[in-house]
């Protein structure tokens, strides 16, 4: 029987070739090009699930033939560290967001979905860095949609500023208007505008509203409180990816440590299917 591990391979080399644009390409053209685009994507995928350095990854890998075959390369055609690393930043976002949406795919979601919003360190930089940079928060304000029937992740937002759940909680809901059915949020998303625009996709809003007026809290007494909680699915799936796969970033830029946290919430759902 398969281990876990080549199953979770098989799968993520499988959602890296339809990720790429295009047709996949040969893992490697010497001399024309380099490595694929999806042989990069794997052996970052990798790195998360087995939570190594890169320079130890590849070392690891160079054991490891049997996982390294289902790459199409030899243990000794295997990328320098340096070039793994180059080449995640070039690689556009709309790979790294395919990525994650097939990921999601391969679970059968339930009815209710849930949004909620979390912080993930960012690692400590230089004090020179961080003023040539705009390097001002050392959190980012990560806001992830979840199926709370199997803990999926749909999708994944994330900011260095401090934006209002409500802006970002609809630009999240609204291009996942098609995976929705019942929208749970506690009262920082709390928007008329937003609950209307759901309604109006046939999304049923379970957004609890902040109690200014006797109306708010009648609002509020007539959910289901059993769907209503299901929200915290979201806090569990935030620990699950911080334990599993760190809660620091890495990544210097905003654009990497984008990337760095849509890779990890695909290589869980990967690793939830395999």
């Amino acid at each position: 029987m398969p281990s876990r591990l080549s199953r979770f391979t098989d799968r993520l080399v499988t959602l890296a070739k339809r990720a790429v644009s295009g047709n996949p390409a040969p893992p490697v053209k010497k001399g024309d090009g380099g490595y694929a685009d999806w042989v990069i994507v794997v052996i970052h995928g990798l790195r998360e699930y087995l939570d190594l350095p890169y320079r130890r990854l590849l070392d690891v890998l160079h054991e490891m033939h049997g996982i390294v075959e289902k790459l199409n390369l030899e243990p000794t055609e295997l990328p320098d560290f340096t070039t793994v690393c180059t080449r995640k930043q070039r690689l556009k976002m709309a790979v790294w967001r395919t990525l994650l949406r097939l990921s999601a795919d391969l679970h059968d979601t339930g009815d209710v979905q849930a949004i909620d919003a979390t912080g993930f360190d960012r690692h400590s930089a230089s004090r020179h860095y961080a003023n040539q940079t705009g390097y001002t928060f050392r959190s980012v304000k990560t806001t992830a949609l979840v199926d709370c029937e199997t803990s999926t992740v749909l999708d994944i937002h994330c900011s260095m500023k401090q934006p209002h759940d409500t802006q970002v909680g609809r630009q999240v809901l609204t291009r996942n208007l098609n995976r929705l059915q019942i929208v749970t949020a506690d009262k920082g998303y709390d928007w008329d505008d937003l609950r209307e625009e759901l309604r109006e996709a046939d999304v049923r809003p379970l957004i609890k509203h902040r109690e200014f007026h006797p109306l708010d809290m009648a609002h509020n007494a007539r959910h289901d409180d059993n769907i209503y909680h299901r929200r915290s699915v979201v806090e569990a799936v935030f620990f699950a990816l911080k334990q599993r796969y760190g809660d620091t970033l890495r990544a210097r830029t905003w654009f990497g440590q984008f990337r760095e946290l849509v890779l990890k919430a695909a290589v869980r759902n990967v690793e939830l299917a395999s």
